[in-house]
Parts: C-alpha cells; sequence; structure tokens
C-alpha cells in the first residue's frame, strides 16, 4: 500500500492506493509540526501490528470507519474507561505510543527510558497490555521516524512524502 502524505498549512492531506487499486482520500487537522498519521505508520510498520491504523486501511477500511470502530469498541479514556473490544486493543496500543513520540518530538526529543515511562501508565489507563517487545523495536522506530521528521520539517507546503506499507501486514489485496 502507497501512503502519499502532502504538507499543509493547517492541516495535512493522505491520500492511500492500496494493493488491490483501491483508494480513499482523508485530511487530518495539525496538533503538531509532524503529521500524526506519520507516527501511526512508524509505530506500526515497526511493532508488525496488522489491526493498527494502517493495517486497518490496508485491508480496505476507511479512515473514518476506524474511527467509528474505535468509538464504538470502547476507546478508553480518563472519561469514560472501560475494556475496550478485543479488536481495538491495537489501534490503542499504536496510539497511546504514537501520543509519547509526538510529545517527544515537541520537547526536543527523549530517550527510549522516557518513552516507555509515558507509555506504561498511558496502556494501564487504555486498559490494554503493551505491545510486545516495545523496549527491543524502539530504537529502529526512532531512527526510520527520526529520517521521516527530518524530510518532513525540511519539506516546502504542498511537499509530498510518500511512504510504503509492507505487503502482507495487514494488506489483503
Amino acid at each position: 500500500m502507497r501512503i502519499a502524505i502532502t504538507k499543509g498549512t493547517s492541516q495535512d492531506h493522505v491520500a492511500v492506493t492500496r494493493a488491490d487499486g483501491s483508494r480513499t482520500r482523508f485530511a487530518f487537522a495539525k496538533k503538531g509540526p509532524y503529521p500524526h498519521d506519520a507516527f501511526h505508520f512508524f509505530i506500526e510498520r515497526g511493532l508488525g501490528m496488522q489491526a493498527g491504523f494502517w493495517g486497518l486501511v490496508a485491508r480496505g477500511m476507511e479512515p473514518e470507519a476506524v474511527q467509528a470502530m474505535a468509538l464504538a469498541g470502547g476507546h478508553a479514556s480518563a472519561k469514560r474507561a472501560a475494556d475496550p473490544d478485543p479488536g481495538i486493543v491495537e489501534l490503542l496500543q499504536a496510539e497511546r505510543l504514537v501520543e509519547c513520540f509526538e510529545a517527544a518530538s515537541w520537547s526536543g526529543g527523549a530517550d527510549d527510558t522516557a518513552i516507555m515511562a509515558m507509555a506504561e501508565p498511558a496502556w494501564a489507563t487504555s486498559l490494554v497490555p503493551p505491545p510486545a517487545c516495545v523496549p527491543d523495536k524502539l530504537g529502529d522506530i526512532r531512527a526510520a521516524l527520526d529520517a521521516f521528521l527530518g524530510e518532513w520539517r525540511d519539506a516546502a507546503v504542498n511537499a509530498t512524502l510518500e511512504l510504503e506499507w509492507p505487503e502482507g501486514e495487514g494488506d489483503q489485496g
């Protein structure tokens, strides 16, 4: 699956071409200097997640349907903590780790120990276990993410960066 993220001023635009040729597009409001969905990409790919956001999109789900599924499945928050539906556990695991990497990127960085110190209580609050082997994979995730973030930082508005979701990682095409 090919993912093209175009840098905007108030929102970034994402165009997806799945392995089966189907396409989807969406925009995501900026909540920091880097695209939220890129964090998802590198974390989910690095952890081999097949039922995170990008794995579900690769299978043919529309991004809005993924969001609706997360809400219907008990997306835990401080206001409505409840055991989440098993079908959204990877979504929640990824989202909590995305938030940690985003926070680190906004504040000048954090080492693996600091990322884990933020992530562990976030997973616990969302009532999901940590993904398997996270500490062992943080370095590779960070290296891939940092390379992308450097390109993004240097890219002009309206520039597009492309990512390739590995075949077999949720992709049914």
